[in-house]
């Protein structure tokens, strides 16, 4: 069932103010839905979305987290929800990674998360109709020595919204986990990360027209373009070769890496 026939009128994006938020917003936008966008940086996207609602918050911050929930649960009633923030965290391994950048992937790419689907359903199914795009990544399907926390945060939200689709779609409102490859964005410049990839890099807006065309149809996962489906599928049915291809790959660069904790 096509969600924008049915008149998702109004959509709340976060991590607006670049990469696939921004991108998910400009298609929004596009096909006449009224925006809330939300990043950490107000002012300087208010001047670029004059016409949207625009929310100034930092989702890895318990106020911030806080202020977007309550505008999902109250206000002009909210159809889409797009989770698009998302952070990528250092890369290396684990033993040599600060605890708080990896507490803050986890906040941002876990828990602000569930706190807005959350907020998003109850408003949703009170109103029999909806929908969540939870940006997760296909990373989560396979090991990622190197970007352990990222890529179990990814899996984790994978889960979590198959489940919460599975108990909101009697109710006429979807969830789906939209689950990307390699995309042309900032995300990995940002964290200092050049290569890594493990396929064809895809485009945002490639990207966002399959998750969109995801949530409208009700399917609770969402891997797009056929290469990464399959690499997917890889994962999720012969584990074994993954982990063989995965702890090649980058399992050894990371342990090697990790000889510098070796006692002299």
């Amino acid at each position: 069932m096509n969600g924008f026939r049915r008149g998702y009128g109004r959509a709340l994006v976060t991590g607006a103010s670049s990469g696939l938020g921004e991108a998910f917003a400009c298609e929004l936008a596009a096909r006449g839905c009224e925006l809330v966008l939300v990043a950490r940086d107000g002012e300087a996207l208010a001047a670029g979305w004059p016409d949207a609602e625009v929310l100034a918050a930092d989702l890895g911050d318990p106020a911030g987290l806080s202020l977007v929930a309550a505008r999902l649960s109250s206000g002009p009633p909210v159809d889409l929800l797009v989770n698009a923030a998302g952070a990528l965290g250092g890369i290396g391994p684990l033993a040599l990674q600060s605890p708080e950048v990896a507490e803050q992937v986890i906040g941002l790419n876990a828990t602000a998360a569930v706190r807005l689907t959350q907020a998003a359903v109850r408003s949703m199914v009170a109103r029999r109709f909806g929908g969540v795009v939870n940006v997760s990544s296909v990373n989560g399907f396979w090991p990622t020595p190197g970007g352990a926390v990222y890529s179990a945060t990814k899996s984790f939200l994978t889960s979590f919204s198959q489940s919460v689709h599975g108990e909101v779609c009697w109710h006429g409102v979807h969830v789906t986990a939209l689950c990307p490859g390699s995309t042309a964005s900032r995300l990995h410049d940002r964290a200092g990360h050049k290569g890594g990839r493990v396929g064809s890099l895809l485009s945002p807006e490639f990207v966002v027209r399959s998750g969109l065309a995801a949530v409208s149809a009700g399917r609770p996962v969402d891997v797009p373009g056929v290469e990464y489906g399959l690499k997917a599928a890889l994962g999720r049915h012969a584990p074994w070769l993954a982990r063989r291809y995965f702890y090649r790959r980058w399992g050894r660069p990371a342990g090697r890496a990790l000889a510098s904790l070796s006692a002299d």
